[in-house]
């Protein structure tokens, strides 16, 4: 099946991230999605991780979940899951779909609110970035944990060659 698309996700940062070993955690995150699996790198000794890692998933299907989980790697042993999140990529598809243009950069073209449907840990909101571009900036708050959130940023590509959202 042809892609519509990719997904670019920069993984920016994580806060308050549990401690796993006896002081700090080495963390890095996975961004999963039907069969692909993406990683950032690992930083060592840091509970607050600045990663700015940008991965691209190929989409196919935009209503397939895309699953986020953080992990502190460790040497010897199986690494620790550190929680997980589910990236809710429908609100920005939402928005692609709506065929806007001439809009102020910067426009806020939807605000998304935390509910228990999604993982925000606040509210996200859909920007406009002119010439038919959107990005999404959230804070996942982890699931299957005491604490820990992850901030990340979403922006659509169009591939040569595939068929896209508007269609």
């Amino acid at each position: 099946m042809n892609p519509l698309g990719a997904l670019k996700i920069t993984v920016k940062r994580g806060i308050d991230l549990i401690v796993c070993d006896a002081f700090s955690s080495d963390p890095y995150a996975v961004v999963t999605s039907g069969s692909q699996k993406l990683k950032t790198r690992v930083i060592k000794n840091n509970c607050n991780p600045e990663w700015n890692d940008v991965l691209t998933l190929s989409v196919i299907d935009p209503h397939m979940p895309i699953k986020l989980t953080v992990f502190d790697k460790d040497t010897f042993t199986k690494h620790d899951k550190m929680g997980d999140a589910m990236i809710d990529i429908s609100p920005y598809i939402e928005s692609m779909q709506m065929g806007l243009e001439d809009l102020p950069i910067g426009t806020a073209v939807k605000k998304v609110q935390p509910d228990e449907k999604n993982c925000l840990a606040d509210e996200s909101k859909v920007i406009w970035n002119g010439k038919g571009k959107m990005v999404q900036e959230m804070t996942l708050k982890l699931q299957n944990v005491e604490s820990g959130k992850v901030q990340i940023k979403i922006e659509w590509l169009d591939l040569p060659g595939c068929r896209g959202l508007r269609s």
